[in-house]
């Protein structure tokens, strides 16, 4: 009897490539700045200054940067040109109880390609106002039948993302890992994932390297140089993360040696 020959099966391909690249909701094309020179803020901030053009990805941009780089300045920008609260929640859904933090929203021009029926401004430093205001309403049924306010931050966050936000929206979010474990922020990338699968578009700030990763992203950086587009594996977030992981101890070494001895050069 003839032995079969035996085929070598082809590893399967990994990486973004592999992966399908959903297209989103792709609502907002891009977006442009007439910002004035002012010596006031936000125009005194570089990358609010020296910005005039933006182009969306149509299914997830990030905006990342240092602390004061004007990524959640940029962000309220938007939400307003989106007809959200600036304290955040759902779409005209709120009473305002915060005032812009200024008036840059006034000096930019939002591209669109069509209109979504729905939508969501998260900011983690108001997201405790949202939810009084959600049981305020008696919806919690919306939010998975629990008050937010009687869960954890990073609970409330994937109950709002696993039973709110259904799709077809935009949806812009201010630095949602906060309080979140690293375990929820992988579960965060799929919900992430799945919102665009239903045909939704992103907008989000993050210092998150695990958010970072989500494939086919388009990544804004915002510093001295202005606002540039950035690869993932050329951010700080994950260049950073990346040579601590793998050289843990000698980062350890060199830190802490520098700062033992600055804090006995003080006890003199």
């Amino acid at each position: 009897m003839r032995r079969r020959a035996k085929t070598r099966q082809s590893a399967l391909e990994i990486g973004p490539q592999a992966r399908p690249n959903f297209g989103g909701g792709g609502f907002f094309d891009r977006l442009d700045s007439n910002a004035p020179k002012r010596r006031e803020f936000p125009f005194t901030i570089p990358a609010i200054r020296k910005f005039r053009r933006i182009e969306f990805h149509p299914a997830v941009t990030f905006f990342i940067g240092e602390n004061g780089t004007g990524k959640s300045t940029l962000l309220e920008a938007i939400a307003i040109k989106c007809a959200f609260s600036t304290a955040g929640g759902w779409k005209r859904g709120m009473t305002d109880n915060l005032q812009p933090s200024s008036e840059l929203h006034r000096h930019l021009t939002l591209s669109r390609r069509g209109y979504p029926s729905d939508g969501w401004f998260l900011r983690a430093e108001s997201f405790h106002n949202v939810a009084t205001e959600i049981d305020n309403r008696g919806i919690e049924s919306g939010y998975g039948g629990k008050s937010l306010h009687a869960q954890s931050h990073g609970e409330a966050f994937l109950a709002l993302l696993t039973n709110r936000l259904q799709g077809d929206g935009i949806y812009l979010f201010d630095e949602p890992e906060a309080a979140l474990s690293p375990q929820r922020q992988l579960a965060v990338l799929t919900l992430i994932h799945r919102l665009v699968y239903h045909h939704s578009q992103l907008i989000i700030a993050t210092h998150s390297p695990i958010l970072l990763a989500y494939p086919h992203a388009r990544i804004y950086e915002f510093g001295e140089h202005g606002i540039r587009e950035i690869a993932y594996q050329e951010t700080e977030q994950y260049r950073i993360t990346k040579d601590f992981l793998n050289n843990h101890a000698r980062m350890l070494d060199l830190l802490l040696t520098e700062e033992d001895a600055d804090l006995r050069s003080k006890e003199r």
